[in-house]
């Protein structure tokens, strides 16, 4: 499979259903570790707005960081995530459980040459499931995974535009919104009315549950 220049042809997936998940502040803390990591280089992050540009500024003078710095140090960051990045409550005896019914793939808004650092990381806390990852737009990507299959979907992320992206390219899709609850998170743009919200991943898998469930029922009961 294919979705523009980005190669998808070495995922494989089984006849059952798929869950699609995003990464960072969903699969593994992002915003408390960065902070941390800010810290460490005598930096600080200022929850002004829901982005990280414009938001970071230098622990001596309190003087923003200019957008060039900052992109460096996001890119240190992942550089060094295996170091700073642990897992969000409950979610690795979740996908765990939920890997027992359903297809799970990991799709990462992150620079491929991290993707490296990330596997290793995911590997260590036992979420051994395929990893994608790209900059580019999600829902053309889960749409090319999912194709023409009958079978149930699910996509969970923490951004209201990859869930918006989606929404627009895979029909019957669940789409989950799921991140945590930070200072800097407040300001997220809100995700459309028919996108459920999950509280943690305990919430998620009950939603994705009564999803497949209803998806069998609906399939098992000809149309009249």
């Amino acid at each position: 499979m294919a979705s523009g220049e980005f190669d998808i042809s070495h995922i494989r997936l089984g006849e059952r259903p798929l869950i699609v998940c995003d990464v960072d502040d969903v699969v593994l803390q992002f915003i408390g570790p960065f902070q941390l990591f800010l810290q460490s280089q005598g930096h600080a992050f200022l929850p002004r707005s829901f982005r990280l540009h414009g938001n970071i500024v230098s622990q001596a003078d309190g003087m923003e960081i200019e957008d060039q710095e900052v992109s460096r140090l996001i890119e240190g960051f992942f550089e060094a995530q295996e170091l700073w990045q642990t897992p969000l409550d409950r979610v690795v005896e979740t996908l765990d459980r939920l890997s027992e019914e359903a297809d799970i793939l990991f799709l990462t808004a992150m620079q491929p040459r991290f993707q490296d650092q990330r596997r290793r990381l995911l590997d260590r806390i036992g979420l051994l499931f395929p990893l994608l990852a790209t900059e580019q737009p999600k829902g053309p990507i889960v749409h090319a995974l999912h194709a023409s299959r009958s079978l149930p979907v699910v996509f969970i992320d923490d951004m209201a535009r990859n869930l918006h992206s989606v929404r627009e390219h895979v029909a019957d899709c669940l789409l989950i919104h799921l991140m945590p609850n930070s200072p800097v998170h407040r300001f997220a743009p809100a995700a459309a009315d028919d996108i459920t919200r999950a509280t943690d991943w305990t919430h998620a898998a009950e939603l994705i549950e009564a999803h497949f469930v209803s998806a069998t029922f609906t399939r098992a009961v000809p149309a009249a």
